[in-house]
């Protein structure tokens, strides 16, 4: 059953989702899990395409209690979130495997960083254009268009192409 560009695999009652099921979304996002009268309703996880998973209790369409797992395994807490906190700046592999030589610089969670192309930012979950302010993932598949908001933290905060550093190169 298609819905709204979406791809739906599952029973339907009176033409709506109903029971058990799969709904992938236009931009990668499969939801698999129980629905009611056409929205999420129950137990059910949203697959992101970068890796994260996000398990939730859903009512009616929205979540009452969840927990999202990065694709390295992070999984977020909203209390007591302890992971970049801004004392410990460690990135989660980091963390999990031991810090790289100190003349080494890690840029990303990733090791070794993504390149970015050219005039484009590393967003963490992608790459951003500035030009079009569209935001894809590291296969460019299309993931978001970025509101003024995040095009300023964006622009801000983020690791540029023309920010990539040369390998290291040894002490004289």
């Amino acid at each position: 059953m298609e819905v709204s560009d979406g791809r739906y695999i599952g029973a339907t009652v009176r033409g709506r989702m109903e029971g058990l099921g799969s709904y992938t979304l236009p931009t990668g996002t499969e939801y698999r899990g129980t629905l009611k009268d056409g929205m999420f309703d129950g137990e059910g996880e949203l697959l992101f395409p970068n890796g994260g998973v996000y398990r939730a209790v859903w009512h009616r369409g929205v979540p009452t209690q969840g927990k999202y797992t990065f694709a390295d395994g992070l999984e977020y807490k909203d209390k007591k979130w302890h992971y970049c906190d801004g004392y410990d700046r460690r990135f989660y592999t980091e963390i999990c495997s031991g810090l790289i030589e100190p003349d080494i610089s890690q840029l990303t969670n990733l090791d070794p960083p993504p390149e970015i192309p050219k005039g484009c930012y590393d967003c963490g979950d992608g790459f951003y254009n500035p030009e079009t302010r569209v935001v894809v993932d590291y296969k460019f598949r299309f993931l978001r268009n970025a509101d003024d908001e995040e095009h300023e933290w964006i622009i801000q905060t983020c690791r540029q192409a023309w920010d990539e550093t040369s390998e290291p190169q040894p002490k004289p």
